[in-house]
């Protein structure tokens, strides 16, 4: 057996590992930006997606686009911005979110005891991905804007839309933890699966 062929045997019995390796990277992306959905420069970084979501955008007190005039850069302190971002729920939508991101992670992190939690988490978590990636044709920040370079709109993603365009990944990790939780909790009932 040549080289290569001893490479992809190898690969192809990394499977299992992968899965388990999957199911590790989205808890710590949910624990983690869920988490960071409590700090406020995180919530402020949401607001479009949130604002111009037909899904989610009655939970702002004020309609887009009226943020733009009230968004803060990362690290940026503008107090009459942090306000306006008060009133509009901004903080408290985001602290909700969080709440239900962690939420997921921890559900996938009960797969060992609980696989059939861990199925729902990985369940809702593609929902997430797919509500996620709606933001591609709601939010207009996804998309480089028109400042005078002829590269700009569709298909030029700005890092926003960077951002987005990766829960891509996100949808299919959860389905592969969905599956193999699924799987699991079968096995553990003694009943069969196809």
């Amino acid at each position: 057996m040549n080289t290569i062929a001893k490479l992809l045997q190898l690969a192809a019995r990394a499977e299992h590992l992968g899965v388990i390796v999957t199911r590790i990277g989205l808890m710590v992306v949910l624990l983690w930006i869920g988490g960071l959905k409590a700090f406020k420069y995180e919530a402020d970084g949401i607001v479009p997606f949130v604002a111009n979501s037909p899904l989610m955008g009655f939970f702002y007190k004020y309609p887009a686009p009226e943020y733009k005039g009230h968004m803060n850069a990362e690290g940026q302190l503008v107090p009459a911005n942090r306000e306006w971002h008060r009133e509009n729920r901004t903080y408290l939508f985001a602290y909700g979110l969080g709440a239900v991101i962690v939420l997921y992670g921890l559900m996938l992190g009960l797969h060992p005891w609980r696989p059939e939690i861990a199925a729902l988490g990985g369940f809702l978590v593609v929902i997430m991905s797919l509500t996620t990636l709606s933001f591609l044709i709601t939010t207009p920040e996804n998309w480089v804007p028109a400042l005078g370079d002829t590269e700009h709109g569709f298909p030029y993603l700005s890092g926003r839309g960077r951002l987005v365009i990766k829960d891509i990944i996100m949808l299919g990790a959860g389905m592969v933890v969905m599956a193999d939780s699924a799987r699991a909790y079968l096995r553990k009932k003694g009943l069969a699966y196809e």
